[in-house]
């Protein structure tokens, strides 16, 4: 009876014993939060999320040379040519041998050129870069509506246009990393902040861009999918559990492939490229998994999860806020039915 009430007591109000009527994801008890985790993994499968993920992957692999190429020849108009070749090989080191030589290439070439070519190489890069990227941003947002169970009924014009400005916000992405990860590391040298103070700027740096990161999760989650807006704590759990996992499977990923994998023999001049498809689709995939991990947690409660004045289930424009999980309905109805024997015994 005591062990009961403490759990009770854990439980924020009227949230129940696992979130069914929880009016946010921090409401949700852990176990509700391992029904939403499960059936996730469940969905994730049953929506066939690895060949979604491939499928982006393709996509992302054909947009990313020229999203980087525009992102970097943008930051060439601030900084000089010695920077940009110097700072460019710093933020390429990751990427394969070819891809490192092209890009380095390309943006030498555009930023030691004169102004107006410099304007004119910028413009080009752009418009290659957002046709090309806006087509896998598109196929993106239909893997995150599927995640969701939305169908897109949006017209060309109208979804073009979410692709291209989503696509704008993830060249943003890629300059703030960029800023991050080449800007930021000699200016904090020059600042002379002694060993306290540069081992806080470091973690700080990788803290903005893990949080970069997360920021840009959460505005895909919210925008991509045809459903009425989900509040942003709504889309907060899938983009924080995408992004843990993100950085520990890159890592680990990483550590692999540099001690045990051997792809050159097997691929022999394409190795790299077929490990950043690798990457590219391990990404793709975590990525979609938070989708589904949102879808389950908005079913996890009765509450409305859409912004605006709550409405009724089955008026709420998206599946996942209009319908719920069958075990948290039959949590909520045992819970009701104890509540009822308890009163009767009263």
């Amino acid at each position: 009876m005591n062990g009961g009430n403490k759990d009770e007591q854990r439980r924020p109000d009227g949230a129940g014993p696992r979130g069914e009527r929880a009016d946010a994801p921090a409401q949700i008890p852990p176990r509700g939060w391992w029904q939403v985790l499960r059936r996730g993994v469940k969905a994730a499968q049953a929506d066939n999320v690895p060949i979604l993920a491939g499928g982006v992957a393709f996509f992302g692999f054909l947009a990313l040379f020229p999203t980087i190429i525009a992102a970097l020849t943008l930051y060439g108009l601030i900084a000089d040519p010695a920077q940009v070749a110097q700072q460019t090989s710093q933020f390429a080191s990751a990427l394969p041998q070819s891809a490192q030589s092209l890009l380095t290439d390309q943006l030498a070439a555009s930023a030691s050129a004169g102004g107006a070519a410099l304007t004119v190489g910028l413009a080009v890069s752009l418009l290659v870069a957002l046709w090309s990227a806006s087509g896998g941003v598109s196929n993106l947002m239909t893997a995150v509506n599927i995640a969701y169970d939305e169908e897109d009924e949006r017209g060309f014009v109208k979804l073009r246009a979410i692709a291209l400005a989503l696509t704008l916000a993830l060249i943003v992405v890629a300059l703030v990393a960029l800023a991050l990860v080449a800007v930021f590391p000699p200016v904090i040298a020059n600042l002379q902040l002694g060993v306290v103070g540069n081992v806080f700027a470091q973690v700080g740096r990788w803290v903005l861009l893990v949080g970069v990161f997360l920021v840009a999760l959460a505005v895909i989650y919210r925008v991509a999918p045809d459903r009425s807006t989900p509040r942003w704590q709504w889309v907060s759990p899938g983009a924080v559990i995408a992004t843990v996992l993100w950085i520990i499977v890159s890592v680990g990923f990483s550590f692999y492939v540099s001690n045990f994998g051997n792809y050159s023999a097997t691929y022999g001049a394409i190795a790299g490229v077929v490990v950043l498809m690798l990457w590219l689709f391990l990404t793709s995939y975590l990525v979609l998994l938070g989708a589904e991990i949102n879808a389950e947690s908005e079913r996890q409660t009765v509450r409305d999860t859409t912004t605006g004045r709550p409405q009724p289930r089955g008026e709420r424009g998206a599946h996942s806020a209009d319908t719920q999980a069958a075990e948290a309905r039959e949590a909520a109805q045992a819970e009701g039915t104890g509540r009822e024997r308890a009163s009767h015994r009263r």
